[in-house]
């Protein structure tokens, strides 16, 4: 028998599924750079998974640099938490302080999530034993509509499905201008869309209000849930740093070299848990399959909930900005104002549809939060 040269050991190696995933990595990247959908994300993510792919890869080896990230960013929950304080320091609260009503929509947009929960429980009845409470509550986080709370919780509750959650999050937050306006038209009357909303009461927020908010958000989720203090106490530290106003250069500091560097090294490592042996299963299938029907029922359930609060309001709210209500920020509110723009030229929804945005940052790392905490993260 003949002996396989050590230089072709790669391509004897290479296997079918390996090539699906080399080709599914290349369409992210081609996806990243042509479309622009979520490329910080997609393209480390794509090239990640064709380096997690060729044959004896040293990159995914056992001290290979992918698992070294892997161990030191993911296995302790530290490049999650590193990216909310990036994310903490680039949100401006003021729109939703000034609309205190639309927190209301940051929580009801959540419906999501437990919908997804269920999808994911219910798919045991179809394939026995294929998802247990915690991965489908894994699953379920999907529908925050937030990527670093999606890889926190996924990592707690379900490790080997890590890869298709991260994938499914992103991939569909980059969708949600395909994915909310059909949904928003569905729920909504041409009369509804066209409703206006004039500013009312204050138009700013004191400097002392924004410093104290994300100290007294935090010390208040974290007595309710202290399974929430990592991630909402990372996020609102990143805020105190952008308010204080002492701290310019950190606060520049972390919205952008600590944002992008974490984001890029994050992609990359997930992309390396990419493997076509763990990846190519018909859990990702569901996986994929209920992440969507997630980001449905959370732009569902913030409209649904306007127009409930609708019955007992004498000035109306404008339904759309319940859509606001998931964590895709700044697009879903970019979406609802062209929405409103397309219905009346004069209408401008932007002030409420940010609040609704930015309680839905917060309420999604809350919803993660509480599921730690039900669950036993």
């Amino acid at each position: 028998m003949l002996a396989v040269h050590p230089l072709l050991t790669g391509i004897t190696g290479l296997t079918f599924e390996q090539v699906v995933m080399m080709i599914i990595g290349s369409v992210m990247i081609w996806l990243a750079i042509k479309k622009q959908y979520e490329p910080m994300l997609l393209l480390p993510i794509g090239f990640g998974a064709i380096l997690a792919n060729i044959p004896h890869s040293a990159a995914v080896a056992e001290s290979g640099f992918l698992t070294s990230l892997y161990n030191f960013g993911i296995g302790n929950e530290l490049f999650p938490i590193l990216i909310f304080i990036g994310v903490g320091a680039m949100i401006d609260f003021s729109p939703l302080l000034t609309q205190p009503v639309t927190i209301f929509f940051g929580g009801a947009a959540q419906l999501g999530i437990f919908v997804a929960m269920l999808l994911a429980l219910c798919a045991n009845f179809i394939q026995p034993e294929l998802f247990s409470l915690k991965e489908a509550a894994a699953i379920g986080i999907i529908g925050a509509a937030d990527g670093p709370t999606s890889i926190y919780v996924g990592k707690i509750f379900a490790p080997k499905y890590i890869a298709p959650i991260t994938v499914a999050a992103y991939s569909y937050m980059a969708l949600v201008p395909i994915i909310q306006p059909p949904v928003i038209r569905l729920l909504t009357s041409k009369q509804e869309r066209r409703i206006r909303m004039p500013a009312q009461g204050k138009t700013s927020v004191s400097r002392r209000v924004r410093i104290l908010f994300p100290i007294v958000v935090t010390i208040l989720a974290g007595i309710v849930s202290p399974e929430s203090t990592a991630l909402i106490g990372s996020l609102m530290f990143g805020n105190l740093v952008r308010e204080c106003g002492v701290l310019e250069r950190l606060s520049n500091s972390a919205q952008n070299e600590l944002s992008n560097l974490v984001t890029l090294l994050l992609g990359i490592t997930i992309g390396g848990t990419m493997a076509a042996a763990s990846f190519l299963t018909v859990e990702t299938a569901f996986i994929m399959g209920i992440g969507l029907l997630a980001f449905v029922f959370d732009t569902a359930g913030g409209v649904l909930a306007a127009k409930f609060a609708n019955l007992f309001l004498k000035r109306k709210i404008n339904p759309m900005i319940g859509a606001c209500g998931i964590s895709a920020f700044p697009m879903s509110s970019r979406i609802v104002q062209k929405l409103a723009l397309e219905e009346d030229p004069y209408n401008v929804l932007i002030m409420q549809a940010a609040g609704a945005n930015v309680a839905g940052q917060v309420g999604s790392v809350i919803a993660g939060a509480m599921l730690l905490h039900m669950l036993g993260g």
